[in-house]
């Protein structure tokens, strides 16, 4: 475990087996697993902590998620317990969620239990032959690709070996299933005679916007059928929130012998003989093989030339693809929140209207007793909604601010639909905007949870881990399968197995 050291000048110089760029969940991941087989692995984040668009910040003993505030498919025989197996860790504790889907006009709860989810799903959105057919469609799709997603299934096909483990992982049974590939969910809502259907529309609408960052019309339906069933696939909110889960996660990796180095910004690399040269804001070091979980736009401004023709088509396809959010994070007394059971709701205001910009937001609660998250007697409020990068550009100051201003207080008022005294005396009151991203986690103009999917840059159109640079590889939301803390897993993963070849 641990570096070996050799010289340039008088200079020390650090190394290591594989260098991994950036410590959100993707990166740290592939680090992890890495680190448990015996490389010497090492982790640059350019922030003062671990996270990136899954972390945390901490303000007058509150403690509040910045991106992603929920883990998905964190149980055994899942995505995050194979994880955890496979580095050796017992899985955090947590509360698993079931949440509240505010309607316009109707609310549907989103169980865990398929049974109840069932029975939820026909009594709230339709129970003619048309929906039970459409349901039955997306049970078959979801139970077999999640399957599929807790196997060693790798997208984009790049090799024959992967062509199998594809169909090993869907299963040959399963095939059939591989001719909605091309097909959105507007496709197969269509098929059923349900494009018209608004409760149906809009809870698919925020479900999707949510989770593979795209619309009804142009998201892939296979991606949208497991994105809108991640309720029962182990979602859980961490003990503590991604505070206590990044502590404890760093403090295995350290303890197995890993080295992280925080506010380390890599700012080049290239390579020389059979190491890489990485340089970074703090110092020079060597790697064997260099992990990038950085978006993809950041690879290309730090890469060697031939890493740059490599990653140019991709950054060109998916410039159209980005997108950012905005966050309201509130410290309350627990008052303000007691009149509900749930701690998670999604909130659609308008079928009619555009979503985003508070039109489909998500409400995240510490859990009680949770004294990580916030201090006795008060709860972390985390209000979150899509927004579109070009809103914020090219704004003055003064702009900036009222334009902040204004949808913070939006973002509260509605969330006074479920909560109605929320944010009346808040102890901390802080909204984060693309900009915000684009200072603490250096993506460009603060765009996050990868590219928005659609068909031609998804599944077998996305990034690769492996772009064909010798000892290089990515991972990341910017490859497959995307945003989320599932995918992150999945895309460490197979950047870690790329790796160890």
């Amino acid at each position: 475990m641990g570096s070996t050291i050799s010289t340039l000048g008088n200079t020390m110089i650090e190394e290591y087996d594989i260098a991994i760029f950036g410590g959100g969940i993707s990166g740290f991941s592939s680090a992890l697993r890495l680190q448990t087989k015996g490389y010497r692995t090492i982790v640059f984040e350019s922030h003062g902590q671990l996270g990136g668009c899954a972390g945390f910040f901490t303000k007058k003993n509150f403690s509040f998620d910045v991106g992603a505030t929920t883990l998905v498919d964190f149980v055994e025989g899942g995505i995050g317990g194979n994880f955890f197996r496979d580095i050796n860790l017992e899985l955090p504790k947590g509360e698993y969620i079931e949440y509240v889907a505010w309607l316009p006009d109707r609310q549907v709860i989103l169980y865990r239990d398929i049974e109840k989810w069932k029975r939820e799903r026909l009594d709230k959105l339709g129970s003619t032959d048309r929906h039970i057919k459409f349901w039955k469609l997306m049970d078959e799709v979801t139970e077999t690709f999640w399957n599929a997603s807790r196997k060693n299934v790798k997208l984009p096909i790049r090799s024959p070996k992967d062509f199998y483990a594809v169909i090993k992982a869907i299963g040959i049974q399963n095939l059939y299933l591989s001719k909605y590939i091309n097909s959105t969910m507007l496709d197969i809502l269509k098929k059923y005679n349900l494009e018209d259907d608004k409760p149906l529309l809009g809870l698919l609408s925020m479900l999707i916007e949510d989770t593979v960052h795209s619309s009804i019309d142009k998201a892939p339906f296979i991606n949208s059928a497991l994105g809108t069933t991640i309720r029962g696939a182990g979602l859980m909110r961490a003990d503590g929130g991604m505070k206590s889960f990044w502590h404890y996660l760093s403090n295995h990796y350290l303890k197995i012998g890993g080295t992280l180095k925080k506010g380390n910004r890599v700012v080049d690399f290239k390579h020389e003989k059979e190491y890489w040269s990485i340089t970074t804001s703090k110092g020079v070091f060597k790697s064997k093989k260099i992990i990038s979980s950085l978006p993809i736009d950041l690879t290309y401004k730090i890469g060697t030339d031939a890493v740059k023709s490599k990653l140019e088509p991709y950054i060109e396809r998916n410039k159209n693809h980005q997108g950012s959010a905005i966050v309201v994070f509130l410290g309350v007394p627990e008052v303000e929140i007691s009149n509900q059971t749930y701690t998670h709701h999604q909130i659609l205001l308008d079928y009619k209207a555009e979503l985003g910009n508070g039109n489909n937001m998500f409400i995240s609660i510490s859990a009680k007793g949770d004294t990580v998250s916030a201090p006795a007697g008060f709860r972390s409020v985390m209000i979150s909604t899509h927004c579109e990068l070009s809103e914020w550009q090219n704004l003055s100051e003064t702009e900036y601010e009222i334009k902040k201003q204004d949808i913070g207080q939006k973002l509260i008022e509605s969330a006074r639909k479920v909560y109605p005294s929320l944010g009346e005396n808040a102890i901390i009151y802080e909204i984060g905007t693309p900009l915000t991203y684009q200072k603490f986690t250096n993506r460009t103009k603060g765009n996050v949870g990868g590219f928005k999917q659609t068909l031609e840059n998804s599944n077998f159109n996305a990034v690769p881990h492996d772009i064909g640079i010798e000892n290089m590889w990515l991972t990341g939301d910017n490859t497959w399968p995307g945003l989320g803390t599932v995918a992150g897993l999945i895309s460490g993963r197979i950047a870690s197995e790329y790796a160890e070849k």
